[in-house]
């Protein structure tokens, strides 16, 4: 029975390990094409995004500066206030409001991406038109704002978690050499839990990377070099999406679009590994593994 559960789990642990080598494939496949017949350096570099043009133009910087840009501004909002949120729930809030705050960020993780698009849509969009008098309120700044708000919980839970996994000896030893609360807090669990507190912002980004119906909604998918917060902006993860469906399978365009999910993929496994490694040496620093 022992050994049969064993097998069970290596089948399970090798399976994930074939849906990644399949979608690598399978990109690689689709997007043959368009590495072939376009070059890529001017792929990467080129600003203009005309995919149905005759000729057409296939640059994809705007696309790449839009995602980093809309990326970059949802860090701005999330990352403050998730580490705020996890320290405020770790060290100051009481039970009482422990009980509350926790299950209500719980909640918030759990909607889904298309609810915060409409809350951007109605909401937001309108009111940063209104307040800064633009031509629309579909930005990346709103886009960002919708982002970050929605990535908030997955920083303060995991960070929580990672304050809570430092050992309780860490704050007795700080205490018994005469350091306050805040000097504990700030200089020996901080740096204690930044394995963890590193792992969960690398982890958010890229989320934020990757995330579809927000910006698809609400960036103004306008394929330009963005030149201000105010400015329309189209991720990669919108163009794939907003152009999928009308696109003939196995044209070039076709896998030009696969090109770009294929690029957008190795953008978040190189933060992925970034993540294992900031983690990794953390670890070592405190001891904690190899």
């Amino acid at each position: 029975m022992e050994k049969f559960i064993k097998n069970i789990f290596t089948v399970l642990a090798f399976a994930s390990l074939l849906f990644m080598a399949g979608i690598i494939i399978v990109l690689f496949k689709e997007s043959f094409l368009a590495l072939k017949e376009l070059n890529l350096f001017h792929f990467i570099f080129g600003k203009a995004w005309y995919p149905t043009h005759n000729p057409p133009e296939f640059g994809v910087l705007a696309l790449i500066a839009g995602s980093l840009v809309v990326s970059f501004t949802a860090m701005l909002v999330c990352i403050p206030l998730g580490l705020g949120s996890a320290l405020y729930l770790h060290e100051i809030a009481g039970e009482k409001q422990r009980k509350i705050l926790k299950p209500i960020i719980e909640i918030l993780s759990s909607i889904p991406s298309i609810i915060f698009g409409f809350f951007g849509l109605v909401v937001i969009a309108p009111f940063l038109q209104k307040t800064f008098d633009l031509p629309t309120g579909l930005s990346v700044l709103t886009a960002g704002v919708v982002l970050g708000v929605m990535t908030i919980p997955i920083i303060c839970s995991m960070t929580e978690d990672a304050l809570s996994f430092v050992p309780r000896s860490f704050r007795e030893a700080s205490y018994a050499l005469g350091a306050n609360r805040f000097q504990t807090l700030f200089f020996v669990i901080i740096p204690a839990a930044a394995s963890g507190i590193s792992t969960a912002v690398i982890l958010a980004v890229s989320r934020l990377m990757g995330e579809t119906m927000i910006v698809l909604m609400v960036a103004g998918g306008a394929a330009v070099m963005p030149a201000s917060l105010f400015s329309p902006a189209r991720p990669m993860t919108s163009t794939i999406a907003a152009e999928m469906g009308e696109t003939a399978a196995g044209s070039l365009h076709f896998s030009a679009l696969f090109l770009i999910a294929l690029i957008l993929f190795f953008i978040t496994l190189i933060l992925n590994l970034i993540s294992e490694r900031v983690s990794k040496k953390y670890r070592l620093k405190l001891g904690q593994g190899r």
